[in-house]
């Protein structure tokens, strides 16, 4: 088990999930039922700064695969990790501890929904950015871009939801997912349709 050690990680955030644009389970603060009854979702990190336990963590990228069978709110959540395999093992340990919770944070938040902890894959994680465009790619485990939906009054700024219980960041990005392909840990889903729901995001987490 990992242990409350003082900790922080900051970068970048991006995420799709088979829900239609826009996601109601944001907005409805995990109440609502996700628009195909489930929810499938992958949340990818990349770390450019950080340190746990006296690990050095900058540079590496991480994906937490996530399924809820109803309403986010009532819990029951499958989770699984991807970290990139060029992290250390040291690395490896302290970004596991962070990702399923147990090292408190933002994600500890989540850990009570949690039924069933999938386990952990490494695969090569390449975390693109290009604009209002970010790629992530894990192996043959996952492959997913999202297009941020411009801002009106920001331009080169994604649109925003605010105030938000997401733990990547409370101030969301929209956007659309242009590919959402993943299957791991029993989470399967592939859309190419440009009309699922997608995420972005700097992130900073501390405890």
């Amino acid at each position: 088990m990992g242990t409350q050690a003082s900790w922080q990680i900051a970068g970048q955030y991006m995420e799709t999930c088979n829900c239609a644009y826009l996601c109601p389970c944001i907005t409805s603060n995990l109440a609502d039922t996700p628009t195909e009854g489930d929810c499938k979702a992958a949340l990818a990190f990349r770390i450019d700064h950080g340190h746990r336990n006296g690990v050095t963590l900058d540079g590496v990228s991480f994906v937490v695969m996530l399924l809820s069978p109803e309403a986010m709110g009532k819990g029951n959540f499958t989770v699984g990790v991807i970290i990139d395999e060029r992290a250390s093992d040291a690395q490896a340990r302290e970004v596991e501890d962070i990702a399923f919770g147990r090292a408190g944070g933002p994600m500890g938040r989540f850990a009570p929904l949690t039924t069933t902890v999938a386990g952990v894959e490494r695969r090569r994680i390449d975390f693109d950015m290009n604009g209002l465009t970010r790629t992530v790619k894990a192996g043959e485990l996952l492959a997913q871009t999202c297009e941020g939906v411009p801002s009106r009054v920001k331009p080169g700024e994604p649109t925003v939801i605010d105030n938000t219980g997401h733990p990547a960041n409370a101030r969301l990005g929209l956007a659309r997912a242009k590919e959402s392909r993943f299957d791991a840990f029993g989470i399967r889903w592939n859309d190419t349709t440009g009309k699922r729901n997608g995420h972005l995001a700097p992130f900073a987490w501390t405890n």
